[in-house]
């Protein structure tokens, strides 16, 4: 019997984990991500064409976005180089319903549309619009070309099955699950076995609805399963009795994902949401500076009961929905000057609260937004200039942050004080190595914050470099896919609000790891998706339903119409 007790032997977990489990989940994040990233990064960027213009020669333009700037300048969507014409001259927009209308941006020609000089009015197609008198013509496309358009263009997912991506995550949860069950003690296991089995229940939910409404892209939700995955992982193994609470949610981040593709799916609905969302921003901001309590440093908590949250993080989705605009709204400087003030309010609201680390990713948000809205640098550099004094005067007069920026690159020289936190993180990270030592093996959950500011390291050390990598890479893919989306985006609404959440996310990253290993001071900022938090996780899930507004392809996103009989759209 001595071979039965080495063979059990040998299927320990710990033998399981140190002989296969090691390299099988580094394999599975990199074919989950690997499939993610292959479809986000390498799809046919398709433009969509919804009309012509008709120049005076006869030549045809196709107008291939809602707003389209025209004009003789070289950043115009469509360029009509006549002398008479200014460098931006007018905006075509198209609405939800196919009908269009024409605005004068400030030219120096003027806009007539059958003769008539207006500032802005609606359009049909065969009117002729003068642009300094030059006379051009908005013609629709045939039934024809519409089908034609709709058939040529690549299915989402045809290449990449998102259903066999997603069943190598569930594989991955699963593997998880049961490392973690060995590892937690036997009061905890019905806890994440539910946890991870919820969890994995709701990713399937979401993909048969969306796969109920024809959508067949799913990338990006799978990306967002998997960090939020790891963060099950690292509460599991920090904290298990917290896992119900992120659980819940994870499903209120869901609800908000769904609201906000709504809310996306109408942009005349959007343009209204985006006043009731500025001023439910600056409503809890408010709410926060009167009622909010101090943790850590920052007054940037509010009590409810048992339940604690953060409405900054909530603030970031109203935040966008402020920002974004259309660009017939675009070319008007008194919008912007608006939104520069609407940003400052939220900038010092967040200084008075001493939460410098939010502030800052508002100001980089604003700094994208701003210049996506204008591309005036002159503007930007003044407003730079004016906030780096202001953050100089923070640091003089703010003993909170003078501390955070005075331990910055010293850690080592007090390891037991001020450095405690980012030295004991950096032994951490360096212990896993490539592949970790095991959920539950690492030493950094007993760090105060281990799972929230440090949660790098904390990933880097129980799951190895390579899995940490891997998150840091997963909202670079994120990054990158939106900025190769931009280009044929149907409107700038879209655009512009992709750009500033996955900015958000971005900066977000940056700060948490390099804030962990003393490149940047530690400003306690969270990694989405990954680090323990009910209202980051919220806000993660909010601010990625802009990103999938602006996946441009066939039948990809929630927030676009499908296109119906004859080209017109239709709700799915």
């Amino acid at each position: 019997m001595e071979w039965i007790t080495t063979f059990l032997d040998a299927l320990s977990f710990e033998a399981l984990y140190g002989g296969i489990l090691r390299f099988v989940f580094p394999i599975l994040s990199l074919l989950i991500l690997g499939r993610c990233a292959k479809a986000l990064l390498t799809f046919q960027r398709e433009p969509e064409y919804w009309a012509y213009v008709v120049l005076p020669g006869g030549d045809r333009l196709p107008v291939t976005h809602w707003e389209t700037l025209l004009g003789r300048g070289k950043n115009c969507d469509l360029v009509l180089d006549y002398p008479t014409i200014s460098r931006s001259h007018a905006v075509l927009t198209r609405y939800d319903d196919g009908s269009w209308s024409i605005s004068d941006v400030g030219s120096k020609g003027g806009v007539e549309v059958n003769g008539t000089a207006v500032r802005s009015c609606a359009l049909e197609y065969g009117d002729t619009i003068s642009l300094g008198g030059v006379k051009v013509t908005l013609v629709p496309f045939s039934r024809e070309q519409e089908y034609r358009q709709a058939a040529a263009r690549t299915l989402a997912g045809r290449q990449i099955r998102p259903a066999i991506t997603l069943f190598y995550l569930t594989l991955f949860q699963v593997l998880t699950m049961m490392q973690l069950l060995f590892q937690v003690k036997p009061a905890e296991t019905p806890t994440v076995a539910l946890a991870f089995g919820s969890l994995t229940a709701l990713q399937w939910l979401l993909f048969w609805a969306m796969r109920a409404f024809r959508r067949t892209g799913y990338e990006i939700e799978t990306i967002a399963f998997y960090l939020t995955t790891l963060g099950f992982a690292v509460i599991a193994s920090s904290a298990p009795g917290e896992l119900f609470k992120q659980l819940l949610c994870v499903g209120m981040g869901l609800v908000l994902f769904l609201v906000v593709g709504w809310s996306l799916r109408d942009l005349e609905r959007a343009k209204k949401i985006r006043y009731l969302a500025s001023a439910a921003g600056i409503g809890l901001l408010l709410v926060n500076l009167v009622f909010g309590t101090e943790q850590y440093g920052a007054k940037n908590w509010i009590f409810i009961g048992g339940m604690s949250f953060q409405p900054s993080e909530l603030v970031k989705v109203c935040f966008i929905f402020a920002g974004a605009s259309t660009m017939d709204r675009l070319m008007t400087k008194r919008n912007l000057w608006l939104f520069i003030l609407y940003s400052g309010f939220i900038c010092g609201c967040l200084a008075l609260m001493n939460d410098f680390g939010t502030a800052l990713i508002f100001f980089v948000t604003f700094l994208v937004i701003a210049y996506l809205r204008s591309g005036d640098f002159a503007t930007l550099s003044l407003i730079c200039a004016g906030t780096g004094f202001a953050g100089i005067l923070a640091v003089r007069f703010r003993p909170y942050a003078l501390r955070r920026f005075a331990s910055w690159g010293h850690i080592w020289e007090d390891p037991l004080g001020a450095g405690y936190q980012q030295t004991r993180a950096m032994m951490c990270l360096a212990s896993g190595g490539l592949l970790g030592l095991g959920v539950g093996c690492g030493r950094l959950r007993y760090v105060a914050a281990s799972d929230t500011d440090l949660v790098f390291a904390f990933v880097a050390e129980e799951w190895g470099l390579i899995v940490a990598v891997l998150t840091v890479l997963a909202i670079v893919c994120l990054a990158v896919f939106v900025v190769r989306s931009a280009s044929v985006g149907r409107s700038s609404f879209y655009t512009i609000s992709a750009c500033a959440a996955v900015s958000i996310f971005m900066i977000q990253v940056v700060l948490n790891v390099f804030g962990t290993m003393d490149f940047l001071p530690l400003t306690g900022v969270t990694f989405p998706f990954v680090s323990n938090g009910g209202s980051s996780m919220i806000s993660a899930w909010g601010l990625l339903a802009f990103i999938k507004a602006c996946d441009t392809r066939q039948n990809a996103s929630f927030a676009i119409k499908l296109a119906g009989a004859g080209g017109e759209e239709e709700d799915a």
